[in-house]
């Protein structure tokens, strides 16, 4: 089978793909397989239809998500009580925009008013191969029993033989199940504002601990980051700020809302956004562009915020690191300052004696000097009086000599 050609707008009959290779829906599976077909076909607008009952037949924990994406358009209902329920839905849609319709059904109740389903290019099958993924490629429809009697029926009618009213397959025609609980999107307890509602794109963790509330603590709501483009997903496109990982949902990517987030951004551009809202639950954040963000600036990051045990114990755990590493860093410092503070105290210590020696040794030679300069002012007074009582004596010995005559 060829690789199918890459079509402008394609309709996605949500509950067969959900349900392929199962009993139940899976909301899950849909968006897999959305996200991958939009990977293979990137210039493809893409319109996702599920039937009424696919609310009350998902698992209950997929519930909350479903209801938030019909609240923003990116999936799409058939009113209550539809002829052929969702299929009908799914081919008028495709009928009007001349789409590509995404299923493993053959839709044979439908043949006669729907031709250009056997058209090459218009019917896309598509299944998840283990160890592989999804894999999608043209089809045509099975003609069985009931195609062939939906052709008669048509057929006749146009000669106008019998007047054959429409009428669906005995299944598409059977009644609606009465619902066990309120339909999705009715909402018993208060409504949650959208951007804490949660998304399929975002029922997983996708921030680590400390760079999540490190860019919590910096942007708070109301906020202006930049970042770049990085990835499509069903619903609207992935933005790298820093070391976070934005989404930007298709309702604030423009004012009004893009089609697709292909229209409204390119991967690989750098963008300007402003920070929509929190959802602490799976470290997500949510950003969009500023005409289509209407928040007030509100700190996000409040001390109520409550965390799992494992995020408060990795918190910890990296906390008593930090503060090892710090403490560690200080000793060392303390370590490497004080043999400096020894080396410095004992170079004063050294300086301090030798400038005292100095000066010890200069009072000395200045004390000698001193002494020696006295000596040697004293010497000549010395001899004159030595010579005086020299010259003296022979004088009073004559004069004694004389008397004695």
């Amino acid at each position: 089978m060829p690789t199918p050609k890459s079509p402008k707008h394609v309709v996605v009959d949500g509950s067969n793909i959900a349900t392929e290779g199962r009993n139940a829906p899976s909301l899950k599976q849909l968006h897999e397989a959305v996200v991958v077909f939009m990977s293979e076909y990137p210039d493809a607008m893409i319109t996702v239809v599920v039937d009424a009952t696919f609310g009350h037949r998902i698992d209950k924990k997929e519930v909350a998500e479903f209801e938030a994406a019909i609240n923003n358009n990116e999936l799409v209902s058939p009113p209550a009580g539809a002829i052929g329920r969702g299929d009908a839905f799914v081919l008028a849609i495709a009928d009007r925009v001349g789409a590509t319709v995404i299923s493993n059904d053959s839709y044979q109740e439908f043949h006669a008013e729907y031709p250009w389903l056997f058209t090459q290019g218009r019917l896309i099958g598509g299944k998840p191969v283990p160890h592989i993924g999804w894999v999608f490629v043209e089809r045509t429809p099975v003609r069985g029993p009931v195609s062939k009697k939906a052709m008669r029926a048509h057929e006749a009618a146009k000669r106008g033989a019998v007047a054959v009213p429409k009428k669906a397959s005995k299944e598409a025609s059977a009644p609606m199940p009465v619902p066990k609980a309120p339909p999705p999107g009715v909402r018993l307890a208060p409504k949650v504002a959208k951007s804490e509602a949660p998304r399929p794109e975002q029922s997983r963790t996708v921030n680590d601990v400390l760079a999540f509330l490190s860019f919590v603590e910096k942007h708070p709501v109301g906020s202006k980051v930049k970042g770049v483009v990085d990835s499509y997903s069903a619903h609207g496109a992935y933005i790298a700020v820093g070391e976070v990982k934005a989404y930007a949902p298709l309702r604030l990517l423009g004012s009004p809302p893009p089609r697709s987030a292909r229209e409204a951004v390119k991967i690989g551009d750098p963008i300007s956004l402003v920070v929509a809202g929190y959802t602490p639950s799976r470290r997500s954040v949510e950003v969009g562009v500023p005409e289509a963000v209407k928040v007030e600036p509100v700190v996000v990051a409040k001390k109520s915020t409550k965390t799992s045990s494992a995020e408060k114990k990795t918190i910890e755990k990296k906390t008593i690191e930090k503060k090892t590493i710090e403490k560690k860093i200080v000793e060392k410092k303390t370590v490497d300052k004080k043999p400096a503070a020894k080396k410095a105290a004992e170079k004063k210590a050294v300086e301090k004696k030798a400038v005292e020696k100095k000066a010890a040794e200069k009072k000395l030679v200045e004390k000698k000097t001193t002494e020696k300069k006295s000596a040697a002012k004293k010497a000549p007074v010395k001899q004159t009086v030595e010579k005086k009582a020299a010259e003296k004596k022979p004088v009073e010995k004559k004069t004694a000599a004389k008397k004695a005559k």
